[in-house]
């Protein structure tokens, strides 16, 4: 028993170097960037991710990007492609409303007052809302103020949910717009909002279409009269065109010559997801290009893709000439270092490389508290993958089928962490070889205790 205590003591010493070895924190990581959520209590979110980012990130796999929360502890999460299902926005989102001071704006209204608590983000907190009536305003209730102060993306109309009426409900709403709360324009001059009943029949009709975006949003009953009970207001986004998720990188080269050939090399100055490219030359060309890359500066060139014609006509390069389509790759590449290679000479000049690729999205599980902050660049610490499907599809069976992510969005100001200090790799220690040899010779150790023991335990011969 006494050795069996001994080796669970060593094994115990030896492997807390190992536990503190593979715990991270937000300290290994270079910046971050606090996260703004597009709507509260969400339980998960889709945050896409910019050129910032990418440009932070150094790992090829991209696993040195986590979520963090106020507590700095890392949040389940996962790197998805945009072409997978759940890294698409949202259709619909929930919004923060708020009732008005009812006056009939169709007698003359009367001066709103509105005093807004906002937070940081500039959504509404609390609102202290006053009306001075003018002569002849009626009361008039079913007023409401709507706040998306915390959405990026264009809301395309308005969908109201309403308590179940006792009687048939026919009524039309004016919809207003401002960005301040204090000078407002007309985004929808009338909509009729129905519920209707019949032989056990329900048409209900609560969508409201907005010509124009704002970041607050009044909702006001035309005439006074029976007014639903509303019970929630849901964003309906419009979705995003179809080329609109590009994003290009221009990258400046230099010029190489090898085997009596001249080469341009380019380093893309990040870990971007590339999937096309197109190659740019100053006045009128056409160029038979062929692109090679590789992951270092040690490593073997890779096709990519190629030989393929890139032209230019018509213009100087900065606007009105006509160019070719850029060039797709054969599969997405996050490779640092790229070469052109061209079929004809070109001159002097040095070809400007654009790669395009479209931005990843990274979902994660909101756990503990807000806010929580995006964090890249490190060359030691790694995101753990979580199941984020399987999380996501629980939370659906509780939300329904028709419930995704909502939007959270990185923050204009970019926090610094470690800095560069995180880029620097660390010298790794093998603690598991470390452990296994500790065991072998702990074990020999004790055992050649045991057995000097019994040696001198051994009785004298007579």
């Amino acid at each position: 028993m006494r050795l069996e205590r001994w080796l669970g003591l060593l094994l115990v010493l030896l492997a807390l170097p190992s536990m503190a070895a593979l715990a991270g924190s937000r300290d290994d990581y270079a910046r971050q960037w606090p996260l703004v959520l597009g709507q509260d209590e969400s339980g998960a979110y889709r945050v896409e991710l910019g050129e910032a980012v990418y440009r932070s990130a150094s790992q090829a796999a991209l696993g040195d990007i986590e979520v963090f929360n106020a507590d700095g502890q890392p949040l389940p999460a996962a790197l998805l492609s945009p072409a997978q299902p759940l890294a698409q926005p949202p259709r619909t989102l929930a919004l923060p409303w708020f009732p008005l001071p009812a006056v009939d704006p169709a007698a003359g209204g009367g001066d709103l007052r509105l005093v807004a608590e906002r937070d940081q983000d500039g959504g509404i907190v609390r609102i202290e809302a006053g009306i001075e009536p003018r002569d002849g305003a009626v009361a008039a209730p079913g007023q409401w103020l709507v706040d998306a102060s915390r959405l990026r993306e264009p809301v395309r109309a308005l969908l109201l949910e309403w308590e179940r009426p006792q009687q048939s409900l026919q009524v039309r709403y004016r919809v207003e717009g401002s960005n301040d709360l204090r000078r407002w324009r007309t985004l929808n001059e009338g909509t009729t909002l129905l519920d209707l009943e019949r032989g056990g029949e329900r048409l209900v009709q609560g969508r409201i279409v907005l010509d124009g975006q704002a970041r607050y949003l009044r909702l006001l009953p035309l005439r006074p009269g029976l007014v639903p009970a509303l019970t929630g207001v849901i964003a309906e986004l419009a979705p995003p065109p179809p080329d609109a998720r590009w994003e290009w990188v221009e990258i400046a080269g230099q010029r190489r010559s090898e085997g009596g050939r001249d080469y341009f090399e380019y380093v893309l100055p990040g870990r971007f997801p590339v999937e096309r490219a197109d190659v740019r030359l100053p006045g009128n060309s056409a160029v038979q290009w062929t692109l090679h890359s590789r992951e270092d500066a040690r490593g073997s060139w890779l096709w990519r893709a190629g030989p393929w014609m890139a032209f230019q006509v018509g213009g100087s390069g900065d606007g009105g000439a006509d160019h070719s389509e850029p060039k797709p790759l054969a599969s997405m590449v996050r490779d640092r270092h790229w070469r052109l290679s061209a079929g004809s000479p070109v001159g002097d000049v040095v070809p400007v490389l654009r790669l395009g690729y479209r931005p990843e999205v990274v979902v994660f599980l909101a756990q503990g508290s807000p806010p929580f902050a995006l964090a890249a660049g490190s060359a030691n610490a790694s995101r753990a993958e979580a199941p984020i499907p399987a999380l996501l599809e629980a939370l659906r069976r509780q939300r329904g089928a028709g419930w995704q992510p909502a939007p959270a969005y990185l923050a204009d100001a970019v926090e610094e962490l470690a800095g560069e200090r995180a880029l620097q790799p660390q010298r790794q220690v093998d603690w598991k070889s470390l452990l296994l040899w500790g065991l072998l010779i702990g074990g020999a150790v004790l055992v050649a205790a045991l057995g000097l023991s019994l040696l001198r335990q051994r009785p004298s011969a007579d």
